[in-house]
């Protein structure tokens, strides 16, 4: 989107593609599919809690409320952690507070302590770990990095379908407190995950001849310049679009079967089937994003996404019977995917490695104002209206929006800037270069010795993994 940034990694290191960012893509896939799977699957329990404190469904509601405004609406935050300490050890931290908050949700007394400890607790546990995750994948990638993020990104469908009925085991065999302990103990599989993020470090030598300009370079804790960025702005506002209608259609799609007189069981199992197409549907459009002549143009296939759900959405509320709903099951699955693969590989190929860490932060608070904000709105639309085919329509309206806003945003309101640096970084790198080519034919030619003797003595060093004491556990 605009001119797309060269990701060398903080260091000036080139991703490797391979080699242990395969055990950090695992560790991605696992805490995706926690992170977003995590409060659907909560939710299982909440008939039990019902029972035991005497509250309304909409009371227990909040529990997965409060988990997902945490994950968004703490963005900022992580970034500033992730700059401050590093990747490996907020994720580390992130995975005793998420497994912490469901352990000692399980002796709680009162709902309003459920909200703080499963709710504030876990959510924030889960925030420390995904945008750490996704930043660690961004340096370990790059030629690779679209299909490491469809990967990535399958965690969430797989998870949700496996959780869901754990919990429910759960729930029958030890009850609401027992499961909950059980959970809390899985969380703490994200400190494992944590673990596998070892940071990238260059050579030794190289880090040598650049230690004078890192010197120079003042890292911030949260860099707001990227809203100098056209496309960062419209990247923001699109996605805050989306979001308000793009997980509104999985929310009442199985209301909506109940509702055309399908038992609960049959109801249900359209989530399953929009589930599993969702599973394949992601690594999928993640090895589609990574052809040579895609990727370049990855914002508008991110844009045809988008497009793609909203008007499944439109035609979603034409159903009458049981097989439109899977027929529109199976294309929300499709789109749904897609979307899921593409949108944060969009952002990295805006922002780049550098900046990437404050403008995700960035983006997910923008975006929990909407997550708040759209389902209870399309609940009040099915109030009013009594039909769900009005809410439908909203959904579809507003995530086809979105797409637009980003394929004409970027069409018509950003030039083409690919041969101005965009940091301040890479000026002084550009200058570097300039200054040498500007050296004496004998200062090129012992430059050129060097590189040589360099090569010989440490083969197949760029993008080596390095073990500090810092940073191992």
């Amino acid at each position: 989107m605009g001119a797309v940034v060269a990701d060398d990694g903080p260091s000036g290191v080139k991703a490797p593609d391979g080699g242990w960012g395969w055990a950090v893509l695992f560790g991605c896939f696992i805490i995706t599919g926690f992170s977003y799977a995590f409060p659907k699957a909560v939710s299982v329990f909440f008939k039990e809690l019902i029972r035991e404190f005497g509250i309304g469904y909409s009371d227990t509601a909040w529990i997965s409320s409060i988990l997902l405004a945490m994950l968004y609406g703490t963005g900022p935050l992580c970034s500033v952690c992730v700059n401050r300490f590093g990747c490996r050890p907020v994720m580390l931290v992130g995975g005793l507070f998420a497994s912490m908050g469901m352990v000692i949700a399980s002796f709680c007394t009162s709902i309003v302590q459920i909200y703080l400890t499963a709710g504030v607790i876990t959510g924030l546990g889960l925030a420390l770990n995904f945008q750490p995750s996704l930043i660690m994948l961004n340096r370990y990638f790059d030629k690779r990095r679209p299909l490491a993020n469809g990967l990535s990104a399958a965690g969430s469908p797989v998870f949700l379908c496996a959780l869901s009925p754990l919990g429910q085991i759960l729930q029958h065999e030890y009850g609401w407190r027992g499961g909950f302990l059980i959970l809390g103990g899985m969380l703490l599989n994200c400190c494992v995950c944590g673990a596998l993020m070892r940071p990238l470090e260059p050579p030794k030598k190289a880090e040598a001849t650049k230690e004078p300009a890192e010197k120079k370079v003042k890292k911030k804790l949260l860099d707001f310049s990227v809203f100098k960025d056209s496309g960062f702005v419209i990247y923001t506002l699109a996605a805050s679009i989306m979001v308000l209608g793009l997980f509104v259609p999985p929310v009442f799609v199985v209301s909506y079967a109940k509702d055309l007189g399908y038992q609960d069981t049959k109801a249900a199992f359209l989530l399953t089937i929009l589930g599993f197409i969702d599973i394949f549907a992601r690594p999928i459009c993640g090895m589609v994003a990574g052809h040579k002549w895609v990727r370049p143009r990855c914002v508008y296939l991110f844009s045809f996404a988008m497009i793609f759900n909203g008007f499944t959405d439109l035609m979603g509320s034409m159903s009458v019977d049981y097989r439109g709903l899977v027929v529109f099951c199976i294309f929300f699955g499709i789109s749904y995917g897609m979307v899921g693969a593409l949108q944060f590989e969009v952002l990295m190929a805006i922002v780049g490695t550098q900046k990437f860490s404050s403008a995700i932060g960035l983006v997910l608070l923008a975006e929990a104002v909407a997550v708040l904000i759209g389902p209870p709105s399309a609940g009040k639309l099915l109030d009013a209206t009594g039909r769900y085919m009005f809410v439908f329509i909203t959904a579809g309206i507003e995530v086809t929006t979105s797409a637009l806003v980003l394929a004409l945003g970027n069409f018509f309101c950003i030039k083409k800037k690919s041969e101005e640096p965009h940091t301040k970084e890479e000026a002084a790198e550009r200058e570097e270069l300039n200054k040498s080519e500007n050296k004496t034919p004998e200062d090129a030619k012992v430059d050129s010795i060097e590189v040589e003797q360099f090569l010989k003595d440490e083969p197949e060093k760029n993008g080596e993994v390095v073990t500090n004491p810092e940073t191992c556990v």
